[in-house]
């Protein structure tokens, strides 16, 4: 159940330290969107917008993104998208799904980047999430690692 039907937005240059609940933070000079979990969990959420990652759309009044908002690795594990400027429930995914599509997220990149979708980079050790900021989280959520 979502908390937050519709998402108010603010075009910033930056994207705050302390996410406002119900607002979509979106900067265009660093290409991304922030906002606080719409399931009102208090997580903050990040969409990066790039080729192979999320699409945002202005109509003027309203902003749209796609594909959905999946939380995955959030407790919450909520789903939603954000549809001119309503938050639209999508329903929970499997466990098999999301591998699914994190298998087909990696292949897009490395298709999209011009690398074997077999390669991957060296493993790093993974921080606790508490010590990791904005800019750390958010290139996280881009490569898909720490």
């Amino acid at each position: 159940m979502m908390r937050h039907k519709r998402l108010a937005h603010r075009f910033v240059e930056h994207i705050p330290e302390r996410l406002e609940a119900g607002i979509l933070y979106v900067s265009m000079e660093y290409a991304t969107s922030a906002h606080s979990c719409c399931c009102g969990c208090g997580e903050e959420v990040v969409a990066p917008f790039t080729p192979t990652d999320w699409k945002m759309t202005f109509d003027g009044e309203t902003v749209s993104i796609r594909p959905s908002i999946g939380n995955w690795t959030l407790k919450c594990r909520s789903h939603y998208v954000i549809e001119r400027g309503k938050v639209i429930g999508a329903g929970p995914w499997s466990d098999e799904q999301v591998e699914a599509e994190r298998r087909r997220d990696r292949a897009s990149k490395a298709l999209f980047y011009g690398q074997s979708p077999k390669a991957s980079p060296p493993a790093q050790p993974a921080l606790p999430k508490c010590a990791l900021g904005f800019w750390r989280r958010l290139w996280s959520r881009i490569t898909g690692r720490l």
